[in-house]
């Protein structure tokens, strides 16, 4: 009988940390919690759920404290969750199914994000598959961004059922997350790939991440969750530029007013080309897609 060792890695998350224990109880032969320092009852809510407890540095590199979990680990599979996730009954029954496969080394398992109460469907969020169920020493993360996939060597393939994932309850929450992790993380890896300020950036930069979530992605069918988080994305992006700035000591760049001018137009024109895209994707009569399209073609921006 193959076994489970379920690694989580937390902070702090004493109110939600037995949510997640308790979900993978019927599926784990033993529950490792990787405590990264933390200052409230979080260790003592996993050791009273029955979970194995290693305190470890704070590391702003997430993956390092996940990589030393997996390390204790003894069972034949590692299931590597975060302390706001939850393994419903039925992933949990398909993991089981599947431990058997002996010529696979990893599966994708879909994530479905719950952001301010609502599942988001669409942008990146949906099916937003991670691969985080591998064997034992085939898997570990790169620890080179926090955003990264775990690394397996050998096959793998993909699960039917999702898990969930309480993303951001509150707008606080995005914002702290924003600012002490996930950006900082975003500005080091510019950094390493030898960016240079662009003032243009601070436009094109969450110009693009908007498109891309609210247009090309669909974002706009998530309703008003859909557009908060376009723009949310657009100023995650302008937070990063501004660091990147802020690491050059806010270097003096001339930005002539008539490139500005120029930079915006052709922004109203990118915006102007994905509504007619878009437009012409969801509307039923023929001959309205058919002049959207003929518009998308005077909006492209060369």
């Amino acid at each position: 009988m193959m076994k489970v060792s379920v690694v989580i890695s937390t902070r702090n998350r004493q109110d939600s940390l037995g949510r997640t224990i308790r979900s993978v109880k019927g599926l784990a032969d033993e529950i490792i919690v990787i405590d990264n320092q933390s200052t409230d009852n979080t260790a003592g809510v996993a050791k009273g759920l029955g979970a194995k407890v290693f305190t470890r540095p704070n590391n702003l590199m997430l993956n390092v404290n996940k990589n030393y979990g997996f390390s204790k680990a003894t069972g034949d599979w590692i299931l590597c969750l975060d302390d706001d996730e939850v393994v419903p009954p039925e992933l949990a029954q398909e993991i089981k199914e599947v431990l058997g496969n002996t010529e696979v080394s990893g599966f994708w398992i879909p994530r479905k994000n719950i952001i301010f109460g609502k599942w988001i469907q669409h942008g990146i969020w949906w099916p937003d598959r991670q691969l985080r169920l591998f064997k034992r020493g085939a898997g570990k993360f790169p620890e080179k961004h926090v955003h990264e996939y775990v690394s397996v060597t050998g096959p793998t393939e993909v699960l039917r059922v999702a898990y969930i994932h309480y993303n951001y309850d509150s707008f606080s929450q995005f914002l702290e997350k924003m600012h002490v992790i996930y950006t900082e993380s975003e500005v080091q890896k510019h950094l390493s790939a030898g960016y240079r300020v662009d003032w243009r950036d601070a436009i094109r930069f969450p110009l693009s991440d908007f498109i891309k979530l609210y247009f090309a992605q669909s974002g706009y069918k998530d309703g008003l969750h859909g557009l908060v988080l376009a723009i949310l994305q657009a100023f995650y992006s302008f937070v990063i530029f501004v660091k990147l700035w802020e690491r050059e000591k806010f270097r003096e760049v001339d930005v002539p007013f008539g490139s500005v001018a120029h930079e915006l137009t052709k922004s109203k024109q990118e915006l102007a080309y994905w509504t007619h895209t878009v437009t012409s994707r969801e509307v039923k009569n023929p001959f309205l897609k058919a002049w959207h399209l003929v518009l998308r073609k005077f909006t492209r921006v060369s």
